[in-house]
């Protein structure tokens, strides 16, 4: 990866997973892996799964770290017990040369840059599967154990996945595949059918707080239930929240939707233009997000007669008042289905940003007074 360009399987601001040692709220999908290796036979390939920004990165690079670090059991009377943790010290050499990317028995596939080296390539394409294909073929230097992570396998054009269906088909010894799926139904069902799946959950609020603290992000104690209500669980999702100040940001949609149907406009046209200008595509998508968010949890809260836990002062009242009903749920839920879809098709295609928000903004104020 040139130096200029943005490494594509890390968040901006944050640690690489690489660099991050302690995996947080999944120790399932740890202990999983822990009894497969101390089992009769390792499989060859791993599919790790889950929401994007719950730790199947970092997931992957500590059994990476953990395979080839591990000395093999040669079976003696004086072999190591079992391991009972993935945990491998900063200090080890591996854990240096992963860190720095010099480790030759692992492969790391993920978006190239172009051929100018001036942007990533946007999928995976099977050129870079071939160049994997190689390094296996390639005997390891110490004839140990070879790690390949593929971050993610969601990235890789028909003709790449193809080609790793192949090497899934026909795997060389004492290798060991790991695979990021931030999506896995919509994989090769052949590719799937080869792999074992480690599913990683969503984290609890205590478990997002102590992982995106972690990653260099700052939560209060009492935002705690609120920033994992918007975040979805998501380490990734809840680091963005916080560099964008998030929570504030729905705390005002709240505010603002308090005056449906008969919408305040002026702080409409506020929040709007908030997401338009220059450098403001972080706070537009972001605010596109929001807007997603509360209509699905409108529509959810009215179908399941439920109420969530308040990400915002005043939101359960807003709620039950806007989605007292499952009818009332199903115009909410069309509502999710089209409006961010189409206000970001709109920015995709240079429309103003401000009037797609705004846009948004009416449709949902217009929904309310029809269902009022």
């Amino acid at each position: 990866m040139t130096d200029d360009l943005p490494e594509p399987d890390a968040i901006e601001g944050a640690p690489h997973p690489r660099h991050t040692a302690r995996l947080i709220g999944q120790a399932q999908a740890e202990a999983t892996f822990l009894q497969a290796f101390n089992g009769t036979r390792l499989h060859h390939g791993w599919l790790i799964t889950g929401p994007r920004g719950v730790g199947k990165a970092t997931l992957a690079w500590r059994i990476a770290r953990f395979l080839l670090a591990t000395p093999e059991d040669d079976g003696g009377m004086f072999a190591a017990p079992p391991p009972d943790s993935l945990d491998i010290p900063d200090s080890h050499p591996v854990s240096h040369r992963l860190a720095a990317l010099t480790e030759g028995r692992m492969f790391l596939l993920r978006r190239a840059p172009n051929e100018k080296r001036d942007k990533l390539q946007t999928v995976i394409s099977v050129e870079e599967v071939r160049k994997m294909k190689s390094f296996f073929a390639l005997s390891a230097a110490d004839g140990g154990r070879r790690v390949a992570i593929i971050d993610s396998i969601d990235d890789m054009n028909v003709a790449a996945a193809n080609a790793l269906l192949k090497l899934l088909e026909e795997p060389p010894p004492r290798v060991t595949i790991l695979m990021i799926s931030h999506q896995p139904a919509k994989l090769l069902p052949t590719i799937r059918s080869r792999c074992r799946e480690l599913r990683l959950a969503p984290l609890n609020p205590e478990d997002l707080s102590d992982a995106l603290t972690q990653a260099g992000g700052e939560v209060a104690p009492e935002d705690r239930i609120a920033l994992a209500e918007l975040a979805g669980g998501s380490v990734g999702e809840a680091f963005r929240m916080t560099n964008l100040d998030g929570l504030k940001l729905y705390e005002s949609l709240i505010r603002l939707f308090g005056t449906l149907p008969r919408l305040d406009r002026p702080r409409a046209q506020a929040l709007a233009e908030a997401g338009a200008g220059k450098g403001a595509e972080a706070q537009f998508e972001l605010i596109v997000t929001l807007l997603d968010l509360f209509l699905a949890r409108l529509a959810r809260a009215g179908t399941l007669q439920y109420l969530p836990p308040e990400a915002a002062r005043g939101e359960g009242d807003l709620i039950a008042r806007l989605s007292p009903t499952p009818a009332h749920a199903r115009v909410w839920a069309d509502a999710a289905q089209h409006l961010g879809l189409r206000a970001r098709r709109g920015k995709a295609v240079n429309l103003d940003p401000a009037a797609l928000l705004m846009d948004m903004v009416l449709h949902i104020n217009e929904t309310a007074a029809e269902l009022a």
